[in-house]
This record gives C-alpha cells, sequence and structure tokens, in this order.
C-alpha cells in the first residue's frame, strides 16, 4: 500500500469516526476542503461511493460501513505498535484533552494539577468543563470522566474513589418548619430543590433504592438549578430539600447544618470513573494521565482518599443521574 492510499483511508477512518467533515479535519491538521478532495480520490479509486452526504451530516453507505470496520481495526493495531515503540524511547509529551463535569474535575483533578505537572512537565492537560455528555471519539477527544453506569461498554473505565450515595438533606430550621418526610412518596409534598442536567428539557427525578429495585420520585418546589453548589447552598439557607452526593453534604451533617433524611432508601451507586477509548491507550500522554489517577485514587477509601485504583467494571446497576 503506498503511503498516498493510507492517508486517504486514514482520512475516510477519521471522518466516519466523527460524522463530520469539518470535526476530522481538525484532527488531521488539515483542511476541511482538502479532506473533501481526499474522499472523493478515494472513493474514485475504489469505483464505489463511501459516504452519504448532506448538508447537515455524513454517513456511511454500506460498503464505506464495510470497509470502516475492517480498516479501522488494522489501524488501531498499527497505531497501537507505533506508539509503543514512542513510549519506550521518550518521556511522555503531547496534549491530553479531557471533558468532565464540574464535580469531577473539583474533586479528582484540581487537587493534584501541581503534582501532576511537576511530574510530567512536558504534558499539555486541556480541559473541558462541561455537564453535557459527549461523545469523546466524535469529538476528538482523548479521556472523560462520567457516572459509571452511563459509560458505553466499549470504553476502557478507571474507578475514581469509591461508591457513594446521594442523600436527601435540609436544615434543621426547614425540618422544624416543615417537618421531615417519612417516605419518598412524601416528597410531593415538600419544597425541593430541583436539578436540570444542562443540555436537557426535564428535571432530574430523584432515584431511590428498595426490595432491590430502583425508583424514582418527581419533586417541585421554589427552586430550579444546573449548579449543584447553587442547591446546596439553598438547602444551608432552609430554602429547601436537596438530593447530593454524600462525601458533598457529610462536612454540613456532621457541623449539624444539615440533616441526612430517608437513609434507608438512599443506596449507593458505582460512582465516578475514567474512561477513554481503547486505542488511545498507548499514547504517552494519555498513558500518563491515566496512569497518575489510578494511582492517586483508591477505590477502597473515599473521593478524597489516595492510594492506588484498579480497572474496574462499570456494569453495576445504580441510578443513571444522581450525584
Amino acid at each position: 500500500m503506498r503511503g498516498s492510499e493510507f492517508a486517504e483511508l486514514r482520512a475516510f477512518v477519521a471522518v466516519v469516526d466523527r460524522q463530520s467533515f469539518v470535526r476530522a479535519a481538525e484532527s488531521l491538521g488539515i483542511a476541511p476542503s482538502s479532506l473533501s478532495q481526499t474522499i472523493r480520490s478515494l472513493e474514485t479509486r475504489l469505483g464505489v461511493r463511501l459516504l452519504a452526504r448532506t448538508t447537515r451530516s455524513v454517513a456511511p453507505t454500506e460498503a464505506g460501513a464495510r470497509l470502516h470496520a475492517r480498516f479501522r481495526a488494522a489501524m488501531i493495531e498499527m497505531d497501537a505498535a507505533v506508539l509503543d515503540v514512542l513510549d519506550r524511547r521518550q518521556e511522555a509529551a503531547g496534549t491530553v484533552r479531557l471533558h468532565a463535569p464540574r464535580l469531577a474535575v473539583q474533586t479528582f483533578v484540581e487537587p493534584l494539577l501541581g503534582e501532576f505537572n511537576a511530574r510530567h512537565p512536558d504534558v499539555v492537560l486541556d480541559i473541558s468543563v462541561s455537564e453535557v455528555s459527549l461523545d469523546i471519539v466524535r469529538e476528538g477527544l482523548d479521556v472523560g470522566m462520567r457516572l459509571g453506569e452511563s459509560i458505553d461498554r466499549d470504553m476502557v473505565a478507571v474507578r475514581l474513589g469509591k461508591p457513594f450515595r446521594t442523600l436527601v438533606v435540609a436544615s434543621p430550621e426547614y425540618v422544624q418548619r416543615h417537618g421531615a418526610p417519612k417516605s419518598p412518596a412524601d416528597l410531593r409534598d415538600h419544597r425541593c430543590i430541583n436539578w436540570r442536567q444542562p443540555g436537557t428539557e426535564g428535571l432530574y427525578k430523584w432515584e431511590f433504592f428498595k426490595n432491590g429495585q430502583w425508583f424514582s420520585v418527581a419533586v417541585e418546589g421554589p427552586l430550579i438549578t444546573s449548579h449543584k453548589d447553587l442547591a446546596l447552598t439553598a438547602a444551608l439557607q432552609g430554602v429547601g430539600i436537596a438530593f447530593w452526593a454524600d462525601y458533598r453534604v457529610q462536612p454540613f451533617i456532621e457541623q449539624g447544618r444539615l440533616m441526612a433524611l430517608l437513609e434507608r432508601w438512599c443506596a449507593p451507586h458505582p460512582g465516578w470513573f475514567l474512561y477513554y477509548p481503547r486505542q488511545n491507550s498507548g499514547a504517552p500522554a494519555v498513558k500518563a494521565f491515566v496512569d497518575f489517577l489510578r494511582e492517586a485514587w483508591s477505590p477502597t477509601r473515599g473521593p478524597n482518599g489516595k492510594g492506588r485504583a484498579t480497572r474496574t467494571d462499570t456494569s453495576g446497576k445504580g441510578p443513571r443521574r444522581g450525584a
């Protein structure tokens, strides 16, 4: 295979992976017009149409899907072989593009930025903080952080910290004025602080566990927010009842500023994971970042405990969006 033919096939795989000529061109470091010409040359050389294109979307044809499935696997193996050689002859260097929710970055990355930089001064961390779920392969990102139950099964996942519970909490002043709910159903009669996941229309339904089954409750109240710190602040001020991760509210419970309610209905779920596509595992910079966090956060201690983490299955049942 000539070099130009390999370049055409690599460009084709990039377009199918990202479902966009613009994003694929960015990942390859070329102009979209040049990429379009490359794909036309490949289709002309093979004598078959590989992509179905409209003004808004691009998708493989049946022939294109077959070619992508076979060549992408071969390309991943070739890239891994080259990266393995590079990994053995040089220190980690390059850019790691991370996408993660604010809480995950705040908990697992911020406390260790200085230590990581001192250990790997030639690695650039490009961190996008967003609550919106993305396809990191399609967006040209290297790694992401999510709650374990929402990670695709074809990703490599590394646990960060241990499983945690989402607790129902209210200030003592609120409970004195309005009483405490006796069951999750009673929350419908209380002033609750609602959360909307950014990028979605509906409100998050609070999730509980009883008799081996998860169930959800829609709540109402005087405040709706997409920022969970604001929900916590409002609960501390007696605005209403909030629902948030135990390790975030526990200090205020110990101080007597919040009360935990309905605890027997609040079960653990898998917790936070770092995840990445298998083909990225050999890149020196990505490997350095993954190994660093793997060593830093132990699943046997809390999200703020340090130790050694291990690769973990994320298929355990649990609520889909709480935290």
